[in-house]
């Protein structure tokens, strides 16, 4: 049925599993076995912590980064081991289940449950011991792995596991998935770096667990004894061996190592609430060495050979995961190793990498020693699990079978094999991975929302488990089975050994309350698929998604919760998710929105379709940065999606005033420029601009953006060359877009912009009348007057079809590139528009490229805009600086201030402590007499609002340097 709204539902039901295919399956669920209301108050009475049983909360948890999708019925944020206990003893009682949940980027869905949901990431994160001299940290479980790895790093150690998301992933969630990473021949997986822990059962009871049978459940150590035989045959011998549970562990001449056998459990045995790790050396220097091979099996089959040279890593890698960018830096070939090597000196790592790529037999070898050409290597490796979720066409692929492990000697050929079996299902996928510990992942174009396409799903996962089994390998080699591989364990283990994991998991969890359906009587692969909820029928929207085929469920489908965006810090150039590293909120991500919006289009937690109040109060603090739309893996826009909610939002009904005193500002200062003066005068009334922000929507810490006696278009008029301006012969025509910012609010930008472009020899046209992006009209959701407006823009700019159009302000020219063309789809002048714009840098870059700017040679400050990361770039900038003699680098972030964002009311706060993030910690630490560059009118006003700094923009410091001349036009 479809509701009111436009978006297709397959149930109304508000429970968990009302009507939907898990409800009809059940996959293994507890049913509660009690009233839910009861359980929420029972909670509430005795967690210290947040509980939260609202639609909002239980849509946030219902996936993780896997296919897989289970509705809760509440999630509780313990604030300590004694609240784990608490809840755990209340769920227990009411006979509900529990699933821990760390990072949420579990990619087999074992972080995902029907019962409650523990957030160990809100408020367990202390570091509670940190020993240098015994290398070891005492943690709990939310823990941030980069930030252990930060605290160790004071004392020259480090935390060896590192899976790619090492930026968000918790200790917790690593122990549970028994986790690796790159560095995984040098320092193993977690399990191997792991002393003691102290987990909490099912009911609350708390066990220490190390080595030795002390703090073993009843019942263990006879399930081990009696079995003694299986257990020590049973097992495969290979450096990734994450499959089932690690009962051999237990085994005497193994040490008994309860702790290690834990590992790996997925949350099906108890919640870790502290956790002892050991700690390594890390290496004073580290090269990369990057080798060249013709394929990708070639590449496999040399890894082994490199594992005596002791290298920290060992990363395969084809050719499609490489940006074009990105392949100046590596050598010859069509894959590649990564072979990292560490030392107590850069000569002594420098050596030992030189030694190896001489030893390989590569086409071709480099060493890269430059410490930023070896992070952007990196980040490619670490993005690849989202990259690699597009086929080069555009189609998706999903994991499933993303982490298969075989014996490193049987790499080569393993791959071979995969590869044909791939084409015997008419599937395509790119391997990559851990080449060194035989460890491959892929993500591959599965079908997963037909019965066809999931029908074929399940009979590939049946054969490749054959596959690997026959190659002597393990189905996972890394992120555990949860969901995905579980119930193929029997293929590898056989079914007496997969029966005593079941008994296993029964001495720990008797009620079978933790995380059931997964590992130990598991659902089946192709249940609980979490694109099933989805409208079959297109959601008739106003973008046109060109990198969706126009659907804005495979829109938001993009998300597949590898979760970068809540990387606590944006250091570097980076934007993605300001608001998400002010509230430490899953709402506030581009992750936990993009869940939001796939509940909405399923219709079961959230109900209310393009109503929705929850997904329009997690839309609240998106800023509209678009720092997603070039972070983000895969390519999330959700200022975009943003947009498109509001418009279909408000649709019929009045909006927020805000909506209306900024979204129309072109509007407000058109008809405010002959007054401007009176109103520079009336801004000074404090009572009068307290009474329009009040009306206006308008934040109260903020001064009222106030226009100029006169306009950059009034200006131009006297300065054109049909009044008396100059004009080259034979000079290169560029029009110089009029926008509304530079216009009314900072024409002096305007003005130094035209004394530069005709510096560099460059003759300037502006269209015969005021245009509009119809940017502020995007961003509040109007988006049918946006179009109005762009058309009328189309029409005014025809007389400049095919000329350069320079746009000073970043904001606009991402409109005019972005926006323009995805809401004007069918109209060819909006295609061509876009596809003229050009920067300030960039213009000058183009159609100047012999043209000297003046010397400055000063330091910068300040910070690149966000729409200019994300959709524009700012290489020519950095060049252009570059030559004037402008030393230093931008902040990245984003300036917190976001159009109308920060001027809103209700979002002061977080606007300013988005500022206090990068960009004004750069202006107070820049050297003295640094110029402050801020080339959009957002970041310029943060900075004059919340620092009392002037920022300028880039052509004005430039036009300050360039020789003075008469100029009777000013």
């Amino acid at each position: 049925m479809s509701d009111h709204n436009g978006v297709n539902r397959d149930s109304g039901g508000n429970g968990p599993g009302s009507g939907s295919e898990e409800g009809r399956r059940g996959s293994g669920r507890r049913e509660a076995g009690g009233d839910t209301a009861a359980l929420a108050r029972e909670l509430r009475r005795d967690v210290r912590g947040e509980v939260d049983f609202g639609a909002a909360a239980r849509a946030l948890m219902t996936m993780d980064a896997s296919n897989y999708r289970r509705v809760p019925l509440g999630v509780v944020a313990p604030r300590d081991a004694a609240d784990v206990a608490a809840a755990l003893a209340v769920c227990r009682a009411h006979g509900v289940p529990v699933v821990p949940r760390g990072g949420g980027t579990s990619i087999a869905g074992q972080a995902t449950g029907t019962g409650v949901v523990l957030d160990l990431t809100r408020h367990l994160r202390a570091i509670t011991d940190l020993d240098p001299e015994a290398r070891t940290a005492v943690v709990q479980p939310g823990v941030v792995l980069d930030d252990l790895r930060a605290a160790a790093g004071v004392y020259g150690l480090t935390f060896g596991p590192d899976p790619s998301t090492h930026s968000r992933c918790t200790l917790g969630g690593m122990i549970g998935n028994n986790s690796c990473g790159s560095h995984s021949v040098a320092w193993g997986t977690t399990a191997d770096n792991v002393a003691r822990l102290t987990v909490v059962g099912y009911g609350g009871d708390v066990r220490h667990l190390e080595r030795g049978w002390a703090g073993a459940p009843e019942g263990l150590s006879v399930l081990v004894n009696d079995n003694l035989t299986l257990l020590r045959t049973g097992f495969p011998e290979l450096p990734r061996r994450i499959s089932g549970y690690a009962l051999d562990a237990l085994l005497p001449e193994n040490g008994v190592n309860l702790a290690r056998a834990f590992c790996g459990s997925e949350g099906t045995l108890g919640v870790v609430s502290e956790a002892t790790v050991r700690l390594v050396e890390a290496p004073r220097a580290r090269v990369l060495a990057v080798l060249g091979y013709a394929g990708e099996s070639a590449a496999a089959e040399a890894a082994p050979a490199l594992l005596p040279y002791g290298p920290l890593t060992v990363e395969g890698m084809a050719e499609d995961l490489v940006p074009e960018n990105e392949r100046t830096l590596l050598p010859r070939g069509s894959a590649w190793l990564f072979v990292e090597m560490g030392g107590d000196t850069p000569a002594e790592a420098l050596s030992r990498a030189e030694r190896l790529v001489k030893a390989a037999e590569a086409l071709d070898g480099t060493v890269v020693t430059d410490a930023a050409a070896q992070r952007a290597l990196w980040r490619v490796r670490e993005d690849a699990s989202g990259t690699a979720t597009r086929m080069p066409d555009g189609s998706e692929a999903w994991p499933g079978w993303e982490d298969c492990a075989v014996p490193p000697a049987r790499l080569g050929a393993y791959l071979r094999d995969f590869r044909s079996l791939l084409a015997d299902h008419g599937l395509r996928g790119t391997p990559y991975g851990h080449f060194g510990d035989g460890c491959i992942h892929v993500r591959i174009d599965f079908d997963l929302l037909s019965e066809t396409g999931v029908r074929r799903f399940r009979a590939f996962s049946e054969e490749q488990a054959e596959l690997v089994v026959a190659h002597g390998g393990s189905l996972s080699g890394e992120h555990g089975d949860g969901q995905a591989r579980a119930e193929l364990l029997p293929k590898m283990y056989g079914n007496e050994l997969v029966a005593l994991f079941g008994r296993f998991k029964d001495v720990w969890d008797p009620a079978g309350g933790m995380n059931p359906g997964v590992l130990a009587r598991p659902a089946r692969l192709d249940e609980n698929l979490r694109f099933a909820v989805l409208p079959r029928e297109r959601v008739d929207v106003a973008f046109t998604y060109p990198h969706d085929d126009g659907d804005f469920s495979a829109a938001v489908r993009r998300c597949v919760g590898v979760a970068k965006c809540r990387t606590e810090s944006a250091a570097g150039a980076g934007v993605m998710c300001p608001s998400f590293r002010v509230t430490g909120d899953e709402q506030h991500s581009t992750r936990g929105r993009a869940r939001l919006l796939h509940e909405m289009l399923a219709g079961e937690v959230v109900t209310d379709g393009w109503r929705s109040e929850e997904v329009r109060d997690a839309l609240d603090l998106c800023l509209s940065c678009k720092g997603c739309r070039s972070d983000c893996p895969v390519g999330v826009d959700m200022a975009t999606y943003k947009a498109e909610f509001l418009h279909h939002h408000y649709k019929g009904r009045p909006r927020p005033a805000a909506h209306y005193a900024m979204g129309w500002l072109p509007v407000w200062l058109r008809a405010a420029a002959p007054f401007a003066g009176a109103l520079r005068a009336a801004s000074r009334v404090r009572p009068l601009t307290a009474l329009v922000k009040r009306l206006g929507g308008i934040a109260p810490e903020r001064d009222l953006p106030v226009p100029a006696t006169r306009t950059f278009r009034s200006w131009w008029r006297r300065h054109s060359p049909a009044a008396g301006g100059e004009a080259r012969p034979g000079a290169v025509t560029v029009v110089l877009w009029p926008d509304t910012f530079t216009n009314h609010l900072s024409p002096d930008v305007g003005r130094a912009a035209v004394r530069v472009l005709e510096a560099a020899g460059l003759r300037v046209a502006m269209p015969p009348r005021q245009l509009c992006c119809g940017l502020t009209y995007v961003s509040t959701g109007q988006l049918d007057r946006a179009r109005a407006v762009m058309r009328r823009t189309l029409d005014g700019m025809e007389r400049a079809a095919g000329l350069p159009v320079v746009v000073l302000e970043p904001s606009c020219a991402a409109a005019l590139k972005a926006d323009l063309p995805e809401l004007l789809p069918d109209d060819p002048r909006a295609a061509a528009l876009a596809s003229s714009v050009r920067t300030f840098a960039q213009v000058l870059e183009e159609y100047a490229p012999h043209w000297r700017p003046p010397r400055i040679d000063r330091p910068v400050a300040g910070q690149t805009h966000c729409h200019q990361h994300a959709v524009l770039g700012d290489a020519a900038e950095r060049r252009l600086r570059e030559r004037a003699g402008l030393t230093g680098a931008l902040s990245g972030g984003c300036c917190g201030l976001a159009g109308n964002f920060g001027f809103e009311r209700g979002h002061y706060d977080v606007s300013a402590a988005c500022a206090e993030e990068q960009l004004l910690p750069s202006v107070r630490e820049a050297p003295e007499g640094a110029e402050l560059l801020a080339d959009g009118f957002s970041c310029r006003t943060q900075l004059d609002h919340l620092a009392g700094r002037r920022a300028r923009h880039l052509a004005q410091v430039l036009a300050d340097g360039l020789p003075d001349r008469p100029d009777r036009r000013r």
